[in-house]
């Protein structure tokens, strides 16, 4: 999977102009092969999100014959364009200019999926008779396609699996990387279900200037620090896609059988590929869905094809399962179920870029505590007042200030975190002691995590990326003839 990121770069016109044909060619596709009326239903909603995106962006309707070049077509000013593009996001750029960052209940409507509301966060609870996990009791996880569809099949002890990823880009992961694997293992441990973890080294060295040895030691490296996490090896199986793919053919046969099933122009459409990309990017995605399928995994569920998938991962990696939930009914499967989380931002702010390259834009899991230190003091964009005077009079902006947004994902205390925004809110506290108190809170966080990984050896990462079988408490369904 591609990174979490927190990026810029833009859209364009006819980046939407290219979504749009290929939508409208899906749709005529369902039709034609008569789909489902549900699953033709969510394609024409989606098609109308994008027409109303490109007349929004353009200030004119659509027109499949005229597609935006040069000209200055539409009514509204450049400046309106610019305005309703701020927000971006695909698999690989995400791109704000709010220091709130990305405005999430508008990419819900743009994206088509659905709110995690208190009723379904309710019912999670009653279902699992566990307390809710703080991404979902503070709307870190905030949209969903098809949970309900999951709680049903667990609620009427029917299997599902858990699929996550990682694309191992760098040696050393950050803290953003580290979201969706802590919500991950929650799931795993409160619904006590098996869990595949693709590591896509494939896609990094496609996309990235990196020899396949160095995408591949990424993995090993990287899995080390996802195994640090907490995962149950009884009932989890990491892999790599460059040393899995030669290992399954049940991989590669609905690799194959998605590659079928998707143009050219969909992808195009899809991802904004160019002429000029390579054919192994855009043939990717085919990769990337395929362990949304269970007979992709004949050691856990042997050729059970019936066996539904929850995807917990960043909304920007949503493009990927929109075109593998196109496909599933297609090809026999049933439709993957997600779980999207918003996006963790940089040390420098929330519409800034998080990047390898800059040690200093997060906190590594391989700083040290005064690595830490320092950076929250010097790069945490603060949201506090220019004077202590004005400060004290005037209070703090929580929504912009980086320290406390990184307390929303790692203090667990609700009721401290209140009080915190309470008090910086209010000017009672300044803003050297909000960043005192994310690095409180940062400090053995990280070096705890660091020591669980130094007891993660070679021989333990071998095990958990062995294809086995898994133990978990549906086994017995997923076996049933």
């Amino acid at each position: 999977m591609a990174d979490m990121p927190s990026g810029e770069s833009c859209t364009s016109p006819l980046e939407l102009f290219n979504s749009i044909a290929a939508q409208g060619e899906l749709v005529r596709s369902l039709k034609a092969g008569n789909a489902p009326k549900d699953e033709i239903d969510s394609a024409v909603k989606m098609l109308l999100s994008l027409k109303m995106s490109y007349k929004t962006a353009m200030g004119e309707d659509y027109k499949a014959d005229c597609p935006p070049g040069n000209s200055t077509a539409g009514s509204k000013s450049d400046s309106d364009a610019t305005k309703a593009s701020e927000d971006f996001v695909d698999p690989w750029t995400v791109r704000t200019s709010s220091a709130k960052g990305i405005d999430y209940d508008k990419l819900i409507v743009q994206f088509g999926s659905s709110k995690i509301d208190k009723e379904l966060i309710n019912r999670i609870e009653k279902a699992t008779g566990q307390r809710p996990h703080r991404f979902l009791r503070r709307g870190i996880f905030f949209s969903h396609r098809d949970m309900n569809q999951v709680l049903d099949a667990y609620e009427n002890k029917k299997p599902f699996y858990l699929y996550t990823g990682r694309g191992p880009s760098s040696e050393a992961m950050h803290l953003g990387h580290l979201v969706p694997f802590i919500f991950t293992k929650w799931l795993q441990d409160v619904f006590d279900v098996p869990l595949v973890i693709q590591m896509s080294d494939d896609e990094k060295y496609l996309w990235k200037d990196l020899t396949l040895e160095q995408a591949y030691s990424y993995t090993l490296e990287n899995a080390k620090d996802i195994i640090a996490c907490g995962f149950d090896i009884n009932k989890t199986f990491i892999f790599s896609d460059l040393e899995f793919m030669g290992q399954s053919p049940g991989f590669y046969k609905n690799v194959v059988k998605i590659q079928k099933h998707v143009t050219f122009n969909q992808v195009k459409g899809i991802f904004g590929f160019t002429d000029s990309d390579c054919i192994g990017k855009i043939s990717f995605p085919a990769v990337q869905a395929a362990p949304s399928f269970s007979n992709s995994f004949p050691n856990i569920f042997r050729d059970r094809t019936d066996i539904q998938c929850l995807i917990p991962c960043a909304i920007d990696q949503d493009p990927y399962f929109r075109m593998t939930r196109d496909v599933a009914p297609r090809i026999g499967h049933p439709k993957p179920a997600l779980l999207h989380s918003t996006f963790f931002p940089a040390l420098q702010g929330a519409q800034t870029k998080m990047s390898a390259s800059d040690p200093n834009s997060s906190i590594f899991l391989t700083d040290t505590a005064k690595q830490i230190k320092s950076k929250v003091n010097k790069h945490a964009f603060s949201g506090g007042r220019d004077t202590v005077e004005e400060h004290r009079q005037f209070g703090g902006n929580c929504e912009v200030d980086v320290s406390f947004m990184y307390l929303t994902f790692f203090l667990e205390d609700d009721d401290r975190l209140e009080q915190i925004r309470k008090d910086y809110t209010s000017g009672a506290m300044l803003t050297g002691e909000l960043k005192k108190t994310l690095i409180d809170v940062l400090q053995p966080l990280v070096a705890e995590h660091q020591a669980r990984r130094k007891a993660v050896t070679e021989e333990v990462v071998k095990e958990f990326m062995t294809p086995r079988q898994l133990s978990f408490h549906f086994q017995c369904f997923c076996f049933d003839t």
